[in-house]
């Protein structure tokens, strides 16, 4: 079993950490002895949230940041460095689903989507990975994770863009892995099942919340702290032992 010991003065950036599972995973990290630095756009929730940490005895940084915009996230690496030093764990979690018929949906949805899930995730990695790079080259354990989803492996109606902007995810992770392992930094991806976050209660297609709905009656959802958990045990492995893949699902799901 990992030493939750070993995390004791560890960094790890979070994004979406304003809810959900990005602030189930600061709240658990920061009881473990990480600094946590804090970012998503909602400024009121992250300052909420850093609080709540600070008081708890742990140290939390709330950085305001909006991931669709390069240099929103540049202006975070930047803090983050000035602050607490160099990021040694990076949970790589903003994102948006939004469900909707193909050729019926507003643009605006599918762009928001891809804006984020895909290109806000790549803003996020290339921002930080040279403060990733330069904590493995001081012999630190460093973790570099993205949020993906079971959606990136199967096929559900209505999904497609979303299902698509996650298989892009765990694709790229797969590649990141070849490249950044052999400097040490360890590479890997959560593909969750459904969870109970604020993601759902953005839905504006009436199937998808049908169908949510009647999945609630046979399924107990994933609660984002059971994602943290799972997330602090891939951070605490020691060193030579990378998680690529995890895949979590509600028991009663896909069966």
């Amino acid at each position: 079993m990992s030493n939750t010991k070993d995390l004791n003065g560890r960094v790890a950036v979070i994004t979406g950490a304003s809810s959900g599972m990005g602030q189930a995973t600061a709240r658990l990290l920061a009881s473990r002895g990480v600094r946590v630095a804090l970012l998503a756009r909602r400024q009121d929730a992250l300052e909420a949230l850093a609080d709540e940490i600070r008081k708890a005895g742990g140290a939390a940084l709330s950085v305001p940041t909006d991931v669709t915009e390069q240099a929103s996230v540049d202006a975070a690496a930047a803090t983050v460095l000035r602050e607490f030093g160099e990021a040694d764990i990076v949970f790589n979690n903003a994102g948006v689903m939004l469900p909707g018929a193909v050729g019926a949906q507003s643009s605006a949805e599918w762009e928001q989507q891809i804006d984020l899930n895909v290109t806000g995730a790549m803003r996020v990695i290339q921002a930080f990975v040279p403060q990733l790079e330069a904590a493995a080259a001081k012999g630190k354990v460093v973790d570099l994770i993205n949020t993906s989803s079971i959606a990136a492996q199967y096929v559900y109606g209505y999904f497609a863009v979303y299902s698509a902007t996650k298989a892009y995810v765990s694709h790229l992770t797969r590649h990141l892995r070849l490249e950044l392992g052999p400097k040490n930094i360890r590479v890997g991806m959560i593909e969750p099942g459904i969870t109970d976050t604020e993601l759902q209660g953005h839905f504006t297609f009436q199937g998808a919340i049908d169908w949510l709905a009647n999945a609630r009656t046979s399924i107990d959802f994933l609660k984002a702290e059971d994602i943290a958990e799972v997330v602090g045990f891939i951070v605490a492995q020691p060193k030579h032992v990378n998680l690529q893949q995890v895949v979590i699902m509600p028991t009663k799901e896909g069966i």
